[in-house]
């Protein structure tokens, strides 16, 4: 399963985590630059995708609505683009563990 940045995070993200998880794409880019959250929601789960997040708004949606898509919680404040990239790729084997359990609806991050 690839992931959906949302839109406050990094355009480049998808790029530079394109080893750890291809196909993954960054909301701005895919569109939804003024998208509402359920929007957002309904194009991650139409195209398969998990979404990665600081907001924890995506969490109460899946909350309410259940696990499609599955939410990547960031739970870390302002930062570069460098930290996400670091903390995303240091919990890899997590998050694709995650995504693999079809159980599973939210990862909270850090």
């Amino acid at each position: 399963m690839s992931l959906l940045f949302d839109q406050n995070l990094s355009r480049r993200l998808p790029t530079l985590l394109a080893a750890e998880f291809p196909g993954s794409e960054q909301a701005l880019l895919a569109g939804l630059a003024t998208a509402d959250d359920q929007t957002v929601w309904a194009y991650a789960a139409a195209h398969g995708l998990a979404i990665v997040s600081k907001d924890g708004d995506f969490a109460q949606l899946s909350a309410s609505l259940g696990p499609t898509p599955k939410v990547v919680w960031l739970r870390v404040g302002n930062g570069p683009t460098r930290a996400i990239e670091s903390l995303l790729r240091t919990r890899a084997a997590d998050i694709q563990a995650f995504l693999a359990d079809p159980a599973a609806a939210v990862l909270e991050l850090p």
